[in-house]
C-alpha cells in the first residue's frame, strides 16, 4: 500500500507539477467560500430556469422559431419569466432544504399545462386558462369516448405518463440522496430575498389597473385577444394574468342612478293563450355542405335548410357549449365577461333572471333536458338558479338508445315529445340540449352510415366528414320529427333549433380551404368571423310556419325572438333587447354587427362605447354582480319568486 502511494505521487507531480497542485488547492479553497458557492448556485439556478422557460414555450407554442423570437425580443418578458422561476426555485429549495430540487417539482407542474394548452389550441383555438381546471371532471368523464375513438393515442399517453412518473420518482430519490443540505442561514437568506420579490410581482399582476413596474418588465396584458396575450407574454405569465378572471370589476359608469336612468319599457304581458315553447340546442350542428369543393349526398340538413330562419353567431368554436347556453337562456352576453371565463362554472351562484324564471312566474311548467350528468358544466345547480322546475338529466330519464357512444338524437327527440304530451294542465317551456353531435368525428364512427362525400381532401378527412354528416342528418331528422309532431297539435307551439358552435373538424377546414387554421379565429375581419362562427337557426310555430329573415344574431337575442313570436312582452327580453337589436344584431367580444350591416371591431377598447351597448353591460353587471337596482324595472319576476319562496 505504501509503495502504491509512493508511486502515485511522483506520477501526479510529473503530470501537473507542484505549482499546479498548489493552484488546485487555492481554487478549492476559493470555491469553498460561502459567497462563491452562493454565486455559483444562483448561476446554475438561473440557467436551469432559462432552460425550463424555453422548454415550456416550445411545448406551448409548438414552434422553435416562435420561442427563439420570444427570447430574442427585449420588448417581451421572456427573461422576466426566467427571473420569476429563479425566485420560485429559491423558495422551493429553502423549503426542501437542498438545492435544485425545485426543477423536479416545477417541471411537470408547468410542462403538462403547456402541453394541454397546445392540444386545446388545436381543437378550440384557445389556450389553456386557469378556469379550465374547473371542468376537469368533464374531461375525465369523456375519456372513455376518446379512448374508443383514438386507442393508439390513449395508449401512448398512458405509457408516457407511467414512464414520466417513474423517471420523476427515481430522479427525486437520487437527488435527495446526493444533494448537499443547505445551511439554516442559506435557507433563510433565500426566503428573505425571494418571498418579498414574489409578493411584489403578484401585486402587479392585476390587469384591471395600470402598473408602472409591470410595464417596465415588458408584461403587457392583452385580455381582449388571448391568443396574442399568450404569444406576447409567454404561456406562464399569460396564464398568471388570467388568474383574476373570476373577479369581475364594476364598469366605470356603474351606479344605482345609472341603472335607474335606463327606463321607458312596458311591463310584462302574456296573451290569454299561452303557447308552448321548445328550444333545442343541437350539439355542434352546422351545415358541412358550405365547405369548398365538398359534395355530400344525401343532403344531411334538408329540413333545416328548408326552414332556416337565419344564423346564430356563436361566441365560441368547437366547444364551450355552456357559454352559448348562458346567452340563449338569460339574454346576457359573454362579451361583458372576462375572456375565457365560464359563467356556469364561475358566476352563477344565486338566482338569476332567465326565460325559465320569467315563464315560470307566468304559470309555465319549465323543464331542462340533457342526456348526460347534471354535474356537466354545473348544469344541475345552474338550472335551479335559472328557475327551472326540474332538470331531466341522464339519471332522471329512461335509458335512451345510443348512436355510437352517445344518446341518439332520435331517442332524445322522442323523449322530448313524451314529456310534452304529459303536460296537460299547464303551458310548458322546454330547453333541450342534445348530445349525439359531440366530437370527435373519426372515420368509421357510424359503421352503418349511408352518406357519401366527394372531395379532393385526404381519405381521413373524407371519413371524418362522413361521420359528421351522418350525425347532422340524425339531428336534422330529429327536428323534422319534432315539427311534424307539433304541426298536428291544436295548441300554439313554438320551436327554436340551432347549433351551439361549429364542430371541431380540424384538418378538414384546412384541406378544403374553408379556414387557414384548423380552428376558428377570435379576432378577424367581419366576413371571416361570420363564416367561422355562424350556425343554422330555425324559429318555427305551428300557426305561421318558419320565421324568415332573422339574419345573423347573437344567442342573447334568441329570447327576444321567441317571446315576440309568442305574443309575450317583457321589459328586458322584448323591451330593452329589442331596442339593442334594432341597432345591433351581433354583440361579440371583438365585434359588433349593426342592423344596417356595419361592423365595429375591437369596440370595447374604443371610446366612447355606444350608449345601448354600455347600458346592456351595466344591466348585466347589476344583475350578476351588483346591487340589482334594475330588478323591479327589468326583472320583477325575480322579486316575485323570492317573495313566494319566503
Amino acid at each position: 500500500m505504501k509503495d502504491a502511494v509512493s508511486i502515485s505521487v511522483p506520477a501526479i507531480t510529473d503530470d501537473f507539477g507542484i505549482d499546479d497542485i498548489a493552484a488546485l488547492g487555492t481554487v478549492r479553497r476559493w470555491l469553498a467560500r460561502p459567497w462563491v458557492r452562493t454565486s455559483l448556485s444562483a448561476t446554475v439556478t438561473l440557467t436551469l430556469a432559462a432552460a425550463l422557460t424555453f422548454a415550456i414555450e416550445v411545448v406551448a407554442r409548438g414552434s422553435l422559431s416562435s420561442t427563439l423570437a420570444f427570447f430574442a425580443d427585449i420588448h417581451r418578458p421572456a427573461w422576466t419569466t426566467v427571473c420569476v422561476f429563479a425566485l420560485l426555485a429559491w423558495v422551493i429549495d429553502a423549503l426542501l432544504g437542498r438545492p435544485h430540487g425545485w426543477l423536479l417539482i416545477l417541471s411537470p407542474l408547468l410542462l403538462i399545462p403547456a402541453w394541454i394548452s397546445a392540444e386545446k389550441g388545436l381543437y378550440l383555438s384557445d389556450p389553456f386558462y386557469p378556469t379550465d381546471i374547473l371542468y376537469a371532471r368533464q374531461i375525465v368523464e369523456l375519456l372513455p369516448l376518446m379512448v374508443r375513438e383514438r386507442p393508439g393515442t390513449a395508449v401512448a399517453i398512458v405509457a408516457a405518463l407511467v414512464c414520466g412518473l417513474t423517471l420523476l420518482v427515481v430522479a427525486f430519490v437520487k437527488w435527495r440522496r446526493r444533494a448537499p443540505k443547505l445551511t439554516r442561514k442559506g435557507r433563510l437568506a433565500r426566503l428573505a430575498l425571494a418571498v418579498p420579490a414574489l409578493a411584489f410581482f403578484i401585486s402587479i399582476m392585476d390587469y384591471g389597473s395600470f402598473s408602472w413596474a409591470r410595464d417596465r418588465l415588458q408584461i403587457i396584458p392583452m385580455m381582449w385577444d388571448q391568443k396574442e396575450n399568450y404569444t406576447f407574454n409567454g404561456f406562464t405569465l399569460a396564464f398568471a394574468l388570467n388568474l383574476p378572471m373570476a373577479n369581475v370589476t364594476a364598469p366605470a359608469a356603474y351606479s344605482i342612478d345609472s341603472i335607474r336612468g335606463i327606463g321607458g319599457f312596458p311591463a310584462a304581458t302574456v296573451p290569454k293563450e299561452k303557447p308552448d315553447i321548445i328550444v333545442v340546442m343541437s350539439e355542434s350542428f352546422w351545415d358541412p355542405t358550405v365547405l369548398p369543393g365538398v359534395k355530400i349526398t344525401p343532403d344531411p340538413a334538408r329540413t333545416t335548410r328548408k326552414l332556416r330562419s337565419g344564423s346564430m353567431f356563436s361566441p365560441e368554436f368547437g366547444g364551450m357549449t355552456a357559454n352559448i347556453e348562458f346567452e340563449a337562456l338569460t339574454g346576457f352576453s359573454n362579451a361583458f365577461l372576462p375572456y375565457g371565463s365560464i359563467p356556469y362554472q364561475q358566476y352563477v351562484r344565486h338566482k338569476l333572471p332567465s326565460l325559465a324564471t320569467f315563464l315560470k312566474d307566468e304559470g309555465y311548467a319549465t323543464k331542462a333536458l340533457h342526456p348526460f350528468g347534471p354535474w356537466f358544466w354545473n348544469r344541475g345547480a345552474v338550472y335551479k338558479a335559472f328557475g327551472f322546475d326540474s332538470f331531466l338529466s341522464e339519471e332522471r330519464m329512461p335509458a335512451l338508445a345510443k348512436r355510437g357512444m352517445m344518446a341518439s338524437d332520435r331517442a332524445f327527440t322522442e323523449e322530448i315529445i313524451r314529456q310534452a304530451e304529459q303536460m296537460k294542465d299547464k303551458p310548458f317551456f322546454f330547453f333541450a340540449v342534445t348530445l349525439q353531435g359531440h366530437g370527435p368525428y373519426p372515420p368509421g364512427r357510424y359503421p352503418d352510415s349511408n352518406h357519401r362525400v366527394r372531395s379532393t381532401v385526404s381519405d381521413w378527412s373524407k371519413g371524418s366528414l362522413v361521420a359528421y354528416s351522418e350525425g347532422i342528418s340524425d339531428a336534422d331528422a330529429g327536428l323534422k320529427r319534432l315539427i311534424n309532431w307539433a304541426a298536428k297539435r291544436k295548441k300554439k307551439t313554438i320551436i327554436a333549433f340551432f347549433g351551439d358552435h361549429l364542430p371541431p373538424l380540424g384538418p378538414v377546414y384546412v384541406e378544403t380551404g374553408f379556414m387557414k387554421e384548423p380552428v376558428a379565429s377570435r379576432r378577424a375581419p367581419p366576413a371571416q368571423m361570420s363564416r367561422e362562427h355562424e350556425t343554422p337557426l330555425v324559429i318555427w310555430s305551428n300557426r305561421g310556419g318558419a320565421v324568415k329573415d332573422v339574419g345573423a344574431v347573437s344567442p342573447a337575442f334568441i329570447p327576444m325572438h321567441l317571446l315576440k313570436l309568442a305574443g309575450i312582452r317583457h321589459p328586458y327580453y322584448t323591451g330593452f333587447l329589442s331596442r339593442v337589436h334594432d341597432r345591433f344584431r351581433v354583440v361579440d367580444r371583438s365585434l359588433l354587427i349593426g342592423a344596417d350591416g356595419r361592423t365595429h371591431q375591437d369596440w370595447g377598447r374604443k371610446q366612447p362605447i355606444d350608449q345601448l351597448i354600455r347600458d346592456m353591460g351595466l344591466l348585466q353587471y347589476d344583475m350578476m354582480f351588483g346591487q340589482r337596482a334594475g330588478t323591479w324595472s327589468f326583472f320583477p319576476e325575480i322579486e316575485a319568486r323570492s317573495a313566494r319562496a319566503n
